[in-house]
């Protein structure tokens, strides 16, 4: 017989739509291609039973309320809201959510929050001790208003024990991928993700952005053109000069434009670029180092130590041990 997986989604008014239905989609699917094997079992929870207004100005029903919930719970999971304000607006934290969070949480077998979510767990200081991230926007904020927490803005999502954090809005698809993973294993996990057509499964340790996506467009259309080049032609000649060879410049005149219009110089683009490839590399695979350094056009295991060093203070071994969702 399949265990049944009680998973509670908190919803309350201004919250992520995505960040309720991404999940709650991915979980159905699970089910649907094990048969029902799955066992998941999502309900709804807000302040009152009844109609919930999202961010995005559409109605979700929650069928209990928070007063409601109790027994074991096998996922908790915390969606963000986010007031309009300065800048990219601020975490919504209600304190009834988070004296509900406090003692509902011991409950559940693992905690799990989307987006601003974190900002919710962190007031009810289920992220004290914890390394945890957010969306990029409130990551800094929620490292000030919580010292005890260790703020990792990059990761798209990050397990920390029984407490998952996701830096949500799209990687709740990632992050509820993974707890498939966990629970059922990785070829489940992937035939979902087939099924949802995304990107295969992105694994935590993924930036929150990818280095094309991490500046933004040049005036110049030929340098975002060269830019795309460099994400496809990684184990190439990507040098200073291939690349002024490339564009029919001079190698000085090159690197001018160039830093001009990305704010970085070719050589540092260049290895942003590789270490992304190689990162996503050492979470999918197990290749050996020899064939990550060889495949990301670093040409040997040392250069690749030295720049996984460089850009994420870490080694290749170190990276695949926090990182690597399997064996």
């Amino acid at each position: 017989m399949s265990r049944t997986r009680r998973v509670v989604i908190a919803v309350f008014p201004g919250v992520d739509l995505l960040d309720v239905t991404g999940p709650a989609e991915v979980f159905a699917l699970a089910d649907r291609e094990t048969a029902g094997a799955a066992g998941y079992r999502v309900e709804l929870a807000g302040p009152a039973r009844g109609e919930v207004t999202t961010s995005a100005g559409l109605r979700l029903v929650a069928g209990l309320s928070f007063d409601e919930v109790d027994g074991v719970l096998d996922t908790l999971l915390v969606p963000g809201a986010v007031d309009a304000g300065p800048g990219d607006g601020n975490p919504r934290v209600d304190g009834d959510v988070v004296a509900w969070l406090s003692r509902v949480a011991p409950l559940a077998r693992r905690v799990v929050s989307l987006c601003a979510g974190a900002h919710l767990l962190a007031a009810a200081g289920l992220l004290d001790g914890r390394t945890a991230t957010t969306h990029w926007s409130t990551a800094e904020q929620l490292a000030a208003e919580h010292p005890e927490v260790a703020v990792d803005p990059d990761p798209i999502f990050v397990r920390c024990g029984s407490v998952w954090t996701g830096a949500g809005i799209g990687s709740c698809m990632d992050l509820a991928l993974a707890l498939v993973a966990e629970d059922l294993g990785e070829e489940v996990a992937l035939t979902v993700a087939r099924q949802l057509v995304v990107y295969v499964k992105r694994q935590g340790g993924q930036s929150q952005f990818s280095v094309p996506l991490s500046r933004p467009p040049a005036a110049r259309r030929d340098i975002d053109e060269l830019r795309m080049y460099v994400v496809d032609h990684l184990d190439g000649d990507l040098s200073a000069a291939a690349l002024a060879a490339r564009m029919c410049l001079s190698e000085r005149h090159f690197a001018r434009v160039f830093r001009q219009e990305t704010g970085t110089t070719p050589a540092a683009y260049v290895e942003a670029a590789r270490v992304e490839a190689a990162r996503r590399l050492l979470e999918d695979t197990d290749q050996p180092l020899d064939r990550v350094a060889a495949a990301c056009g670093f040409g040997s295991v040392e250069t690749l130590h030295r720049a996984l060093r460089k850009q994420i203070g870490t080694t290749p071994a170190a990276y695949r041990r926090r990182f690597r969702m399997t064996a």
